[in-house]
C-alpha cells in the first residue's frame, strides 16, 4: 500500500536553513509527479512545490520561490524541500503527496520557525 513518511523538521531560528524528506513506497514513485505541501494552524493545507518524475521540471508557490528547493533522488524513492531564510510564516507541518494529492498522507514533519 502506498506510505508516505516525512522527517527531518524541527525548530530554526528566522534566516535559517532546513531539509525535510519524503521517503515513498508502494508506488511508481520515479513516474509520480510529487508536491510538498504545508499546513499552519488554523489554516487550510496548501501547495508549497512540485516536481516532475525526471526531477527536471519544478514549480513553487510565490511565498517560497527563491528560497525554497524541490528534488529528488529516484533510485532511493525519497524527495527532499530545502528551506533556505525561512521566516516565521513558514511554520507549519510540511506533508509530501502526489500531484494531484491522493487520499493517503503520511504523519507530517512539523517546522517552527522562531527566535
Amino acid at each position: 500500500q502506498v506510505q508516505l513518511v516525512e522527517s527531518g523538521g524541527g525548530l530554526v531560528q528566522p534566516g535559517g536553513s532546513l531539509t525535510v524528506s519524503c521517503a515513498a513506497s508502494g508506488f511508481t514513485f520515479s513516474s509520480s509527479v510529487m508536491s510538498w505541501y504545508r499546513q499552519a494552524p488554523g489554516k487550510v493545507r496548501e501547495l508549497v512545490a512540485t516536481i516532475r518524475g525526471s526531477g527536471g521540471l519544478t514549480n513553487y508557490a510565490d511565498s517560497v520561490k527563491d528560497r525554497f528547493t524541490i528534488s529528488r533522488d529516484n533510485a532511493k524513492n525519497t524527495m527532499y524541500l530545502q528551506m533556505n531564510s525561512l521566516k516565521p510564516e513558514d511554520t507549519a507541518v510540511y506533508y509530501c503527496n502526489s500531484w494531484p494529492p491522493t487520499l493517503v498522507w503520511g504523519q507530517g514533519t512539523q517546522v517552527t520557525v522562531s527566535a
